[in-house]
């Protein structure tokens, strides 16, 4: 073992000696197995806080089910993330002053390829040294043949099913990127605009303007050439006799129907609203129930077609809008314009403005698939973790919408579809499956189909087709379902929803028994952590250490050079909370932080205060393991054959059993902050603040063998409990402990996990060591209250002592001595006069420190007198700051409730002060 615990000695060489043994792998020989799917990362990421959390959530589950003897699999791989993966390519291609559309799609594909095998390892190599122990060698790849072969087939059945079809309907489009999106790849965000009034004259029965007129409000201008009717509530009064009539649409000038229609709130902006069927999906609601006509006015790139008049074809979506509201202006037909908050919907890749459009897709029959995945968890075959976000499942499930999967790019699963001449279409695995299943003559020309799919269409596989499917191999006999699905709230809708439905569609069975749904990473100030804002954490500079420099840059980099006050605004604040950057923290002490703030379903803001805390933590582990080890240089292992516990050594063992059973309950329902702090408290308070101290005295007598014993017994099982948050560490220190109780094992990744041995609950021994810690713990305090040095032996008495304090006192005299210090401790005689003396309370027994000597009254006094002064005039400030309402007024709520703090503090030691002097005077 290495002397002075080093977190980067001992990371690298034991994940490469692990991973070099198999030890990752299935076991094959237990019945029972026991199986997580990763998330499949973007094969363009890189690890962040978040992937962080969670691979060290299912990293914990798997180490723990691994050492219970179960046949565990957690499968690895990464997603090709569609437009991610494309965009990152485009870029290197324009830098090179080419482009995808030159190169053409074949040798664009290529080159996407090339990129993924130099540069697709980089988040899994990060998994690596955050601990991660999936099965590498089963690692996978959302375009993998074996993968996109179960892509295809899943793909032909559903069709020859009816349960995918190619329809026209809305779908989010880019603009910049000219595909389709899915919900999960928009970000609406709230935007300063403005909201036009304008006036739609009503028409007579001969199509004429009248001079009544419809007054709308909206956001967008330029969809008013798209309009294809007015709504009006038809129990709104005011327009209700208006229904059936038409309005004469302005510029346009086409005649469009006033429909009667829900849509319309007569307590909402004008009550009458324009309807854009084909341009915004409330309005495409509307337009199928009334059967309106749907004009797309849109071309790919955003711009105007030719379904607008003249004078506006080709303008920008930008310039039409201006356009529009000169013409509505000209027209008198402009009645206002009001500055306006609004939600606009952004591509999160492109952060062009998404327009709703109408376009020939894909689509899944999600209704029909739904209603088993609704019933799935109804019934209780899946169980989500916290219990209530079942409900967030239904309520999106039971209002699903068919599902747009096809995608207008190029790096993806290419749709297994082609066209005729005539547009016929034939579905099938490949080109040549087609000509024969539909006896098509080889001079006949078919063009394969230019979309992809979704990229959450091959996801949505990942249980199964990462198992081999549709063969029927080993591992999916053994590993599906799996046990838990570990994932953010953020996607029950787009990947765990959907895998549900593939799963039991071609499994007949569920993917997973259980969803444990955990909160996201924010920073300390409870904001989301994103790139703009300049507050991301990368896990692994908190692993590795960084300057305040070189974070600096990191969080500013990629920011426009306009934007100096906010790269100032992001180094202010980063200077504020990292004044001397990062330091180097280690793996262990990181992946404990995330454990001890996995709640289940709560969002958790990072505490760097804790890394600090855990790293400490981790630093007491290995100097209580080197204190063991060097007082066991002598051990001898045949000591076990007669090993005979001390009240000292029943209690630790005793309290080892209780840490045991708490430490795997709360692992077993996921309350891994319950579980760290379980065993956090054991090790740090019990074993290492008393139990090695309690050990001290006790190997110098007789009872050394067996005191060693325990010492080695304790720390193997506590570091076994350790094992799964804090591999590293455990693993360097366990090789050293098992070598002196010639436990056998090669590795305390594949050693028994404990279990709880009622035998050893000895409620005996924790009434003994509980009564001689309450003693300390007395004297202890009664040396903090009168100012006595800690090192210097007191003389105590008891009083008011019950037979088993006494027979404490005699069977326990070594370890009292050595543990509070004493140089004696007496029992007074019942009824025997008490002398002058600090006094502790120990139940109904009295404490007596008898201070002649110990300490000089009057210069005590003095010092309690000075302080009384001190920290009146501290409260006397505080509440003057306090009562100024300027300063409550004005001041930030955090400053005044800091301030008020303070005060508590300082009210709170002043009573502790005037309690230590009034000791003081009795004596």
């Amino acid at each position: 073992m290495i002397e002075k615990y080093d977190p980067t000695a001992i990371e690298a060489k034991w994940y490469q000696t692990w991973e070099q043994k198999g030890y990752f792998k299935p076991n094959g020989e237990s019945k029972e197995s026991y199986c997580i799917m990763i998330p499949p990362p973007n094969v363009t990421g890189t690890l962040h806080m978040g992937h962080a959390f969670q691979d060290t959530i299912m990293d914990t589950l798997i180490r723990y089910q691994r050492m219970q003897g179960k046949n565990t699999l957690w499968q690895p791989g990464t997603d090709h993330a569609g437009i991610a993966t494309q965009m990152v390519v485009e870029r290197q291609l324009n830098a090179q002053g080419t482009s995808r559309t030159e190169l053409g799609r074949e040798a664009f594909v290529n080159k996407v390829w090339e990129w993924k095998q130099q540069s697709g390892d980089t988040i899994t190599n990060q998994l690596r040294r955050l601990g991660a122990s999936p099965d590498w060698s089963r690692e996978r790849f959302t375009m993998d043949k074996g993968l996109s072969d179960a892509v295809l087939k899943v793909f032909v059945d559903l069709y020859n099913e009816g349960l995918i079809y190619r329809g026209q309907r809305l779908v989010n489009w880019d603009p910049t990127l000219n595909t389709a999106l899915s919900d999960l790849e928009v970000e609406s965000h709230e935007e300063k605009g403005h909201m036009w009034y304008f006036a739609y004259p009503v028409a007579d029965n001969e199509g004429n303007a009248t001079d009544q007129a419809l007054t709308i409000a909206t956001t967008r201008p330029e969809t008013l050439l798209g309009d294809t009717a007015v709504a009006v509530n038809p129990a709104d009064a005011r327009f209700a006799h208006l229904i059936g009539k038409q309005v004469l649409l302005p510029i346009c000038n086409r005649l469009i129907p006033i429909v009667g229609d829900d849509h319309a709130d007569p307590e909402k902006g004008t009550g009458c609203v324009k309807i854009t069927p084909a341009h915004d999906f409330n309005d495409y609601e509307v337009g199928q129930r009334h059967q309106l006509p749907m004009i797309n006015i849109l071309n790919k790139d955003g711009s105007l077609n030719d379904q607008v008049p003249a004078d506006f074809r080709g303008m920008t979506r930008q310039q039409a809008r201006q356009a529009v509201v000169d013409k509505m202006r000209e027209l008198g037909l402009l009645k206002d314009i009001k500055d306006h908050i609004l939600m606009v919907p952004r591509g999160d890749r492109s952060g062009d403005i998404i327009e709703p459009l109408l376009t020939s897709q894909w689509y899944v029959d999600a209704k029909t698939l739904a209603k088993p995945a609704i019933e799935a968890v109804e019934n209780g075959d899946i169980q989500f973790v916290p219990d209530n976000w079942k409900n967030t499942y239904y309520a999106w499930m039971r209002e699903i919408q068919d599902w747009c999967i096809s995608r207008q790019l190029w790096w993806g699963h290419r749709i297994p579809a082609w066209y005729d001449e005539d547009g016929n279409i034939y579905v099938g695995l490949s080109e040549a499956d087609v000509r024969q299943k539909h006896d098509l003559s080889a001079d006949l020309n078919l063009r394969q189909d230019a979309d992809v799919l979704d990229t959450w269409f091959s996801s949505a596989l990942w249980p199964f087709a990462t198992l081999d499917w549709p063969e029927n191999s080993d591992e999916l006999k053994n590993f599906y379902p799996g046990n838990v699905l570990v994932t953010g709230f953020d996607i029950i809708f787009f990947w765990v929803a959907r895998m549900i439905m593939m799963g039991l569609k071609f499994m007949d069975e569920v993917p997973f028994k259980e969803v444990y749904i955990h909160g996201l990473v924010r920073d300390s100030h409870g904001q989301k952590m994103s790139k703009s804002k300049g507050n991301v954490l990368d896990p692994l500079d908190l692993i590795d250490g960084i300057s305040l420099d070189d974070l600096m840059a990191k969080r500013t980099q990629g920011l426009m050079q306009d934007q100096p006050d906010k790269v100032k605004a992001i180094e202010q604040q980063t200077a504020e909370d990292f004044p001397d950057g990062i330091k180097a923290y280690g793996c262990d002490a990181l992946r404990f932080t995330f454990a001890s703030l996995a709640s289940t379903g709560r969002d958790i803001n990072f505490d760097m205060g804790r890394v600090e805390g855990y790293r400490n933590f981790c630093n007491k582990i290995f100097n209580a393991a080197r204190f063991v080890l060097m007082n066991c240089e002598d051990f001898d292992i045949s000591i076990k054959k007669s090993y005979t516990p001390g009240s000292a050594e029943r209690w630790i063992n005793s309290r080892l059993q209780q840490c045991i059973g708490d430490y795997r309950k709360h692992l077993d329902s996921y309350r891994l902050d319950l579980a760290s702090q379980v065993i956090y408290d054991f090790f740090w308070n019990e074993y290492c603040d008393w139990f090695l101290e309690m050990a001290k005295p006790l190997l110098k007598t007789n009872q050394k063998p067996h005191v060693q014993y325990t010492l080695l017994t304790a720390l193997d099982q506590a570091l076994r409990l350790l094992h799964p948050i804090m591999p590293f560490l455990t693993e360097e220190i366990w090789q050293a402990v098992a070598e002196k109780l010639t436990l056998g094992s090669q590795s305390i990744m594949i050693s028994a996990f404990p279990v709880t041995n009622p035998n050893l609950i000895d409620q005996d021994a924790d009434a003994d060591i509980h009564w001689l810690k309450q003693l300390t713990l007395s004297v202890r305090q009664i040396r903090a209250e009168m100012n006595i040095p800690p090192g210097k032996a007191l003389n105590v008495l008891l009083s008011d002592y019950s037979q088993k304090d006494a027979g404490n006192v005699v069977n326990h005299q070594t370890l009292i001595n050595t543990m509070a210090r004493l140089e004696s401790i007496e029992l007074l005689a019942h009824g025997e006069e008490e002398p002058p003396a600090a006094t502790g309370l120990l139940g109904t027994t009295k404490v007596l420190i008898p201070l002649a000597g110990l300490i000089d009254k009057d210069e005590e006094m003095q010092r309690i007198d000075k302080n009384i002064d001190k920290t009146e005039q501290e409260i006397k400030r505080a509440k003057g700051k306090l009562n100024n309402e300027k300063f409550t007024a004005n001041a930030p709520d955090q400053v005044v409730a800091a301030e008020r703090k303070k005060l508590d503090g300082y009210e709170a030691a002043l009573k502790e002060l005037k309690e230590q002097r009034a000791k003081l005077e009795q004596l």
